[in-house]
């Protein structure tokens, strides 16, 4: 006959281990579907390293939406035309890392587009006509955001210049998720916000493999890349616009003009970390595949592919074409 103890230790014995996993969550946040997807040999902790990973996301979106009229960024909108406002090491840094694409680019990614920018309404497909453009178009200059290093102040030195770091803080936040589920042990994931992304690790051998969608069709993929340890992002004409009269107007707003930018249907670029590809990417689309792929040819470790108006891929150097093997 068993005794007590041995009864205790079969029942032990019956419980089932708990077996590692691919974990996948999503939220939406920052005004669009983010999602996270990891192996995890914890799978028990899965939900609260998820959350941990969005809860990173939704303290990013508090500091600067500008959606938000308590966010940092709005204050600093509302304030820095009047006398110099102190920020946080962190706005302050995200906002002079920006600079380096707006010098990068000649001003074809500029944080200053809002000043134009605001005045669109997608939702309700109203767009500002040509007076308001040109009464607005000189709040647009990145050149005259004046930055002190030593106070982390910025100054606008033009009235009615307004900074949206729309076009680089999807991929700061997806970075910063992505750092989260590394400090919890994970090194196989994928952290999406969006049109941006940051993959870690492989699938056990296998690519991730990401989708760039059709710019004509929304449920067709026009290319599938596989992938591992990387970030990658696609800006096209595509996500917020409306067309009237023949002509789109979306958010992708070219600096130059303060009109929506209309050399290319998207611009996705590859690059170490995805607060990289998503400044890349808006710029790539401003400044058109002739211009932006030299530019993107000209750096390490960055590549990309655009869709032209009249539907040609091109590719640029350090990326073969499907099919074009050796």
């Amino acid at each position: 006959m068993p005794t007590a103890l041995s009864l205790s230790l079969l029942g032990l014995l019956s419980i089932p281990e708990a077996r590692a996993e691919w974990i996948f969550r999503e939220q939406a946040i920052m005004g669009t579907r983010c999602a996270v997807e990891f192996w995890s040999e914890r799978p028990a902790e899965a939900d609260s390293l998820a959350n941990a990973a969005f809860d990173e996301m939704r303290r990013i979106d508090r500091l600067m939406s500008t959606y938000k009229p308590d966010s940092e960024l709005s204050q600093l909108n509302a304030r820095a035309a009047n006398k110099p406002q102190v920020l946080s090491l962190e706005l302050f840094g995200l906002i002079r890392d920006s600079l380096a694409y707006s010098r990068l680019s000649d001003g074809a990614f500029d944080v200053t587009y809002a000043s134009v920018g605001y005045l669109y309404d997608f939702p309700s497909q109203r767009r500002p006509n040509t007076a308001a453009i040109r009464r607005a178009l000189p709040g647009i200059d990145y050149r005259h955001l004046r930055l002190d290093e030593k106070r982390h102040s910025i100054f606008f030195e033009r009235k009615g210049m307004r900074v949206d770091l729309g076009g680089i803080a999807k991929g700061y936040a997806v970075d910063r998720a992505m750092a989260v589920l590394k400090r919890g042990g994970i090194t196989r994931a994928m952290v999406n916000a969006g049109g941006d992304t940051l993959i870690a690790g492989d699938r056990f051998g296998k690519p991730w493999v990401v989708g760039i969608r059709d710019p004509n069709e929304r449920d067709k993929v026009a290319l599938r890349l596989p992938l591992t340890d990387t970030a990658i992002s696609t800006s096209g004409d595509y996500e917020r616009y409306f067309d009237e009269g023949g002509t789109r107007y979306h958010h992708i707003i070219d600096p130059r003009t303060g009109d929506s930018a209309r050399l290319l249907r998207s611009a996705t670029v590859l690059a170490p970390t995805a607060m990289q590809t998503d400044g890349l990417s808006t710029a790539v689309f401003v400044m058109g595949a002739e211009r932006g792929l030299a530019m993107i040819n000209r750096l390490d470790g960055v590549d990309a592919v655009v869709v032209t108006p009249q539907g040609k891929v091109l590719y640029s150097r350090g990326l073969t074409p499907p099919g074009a093997g050796p």
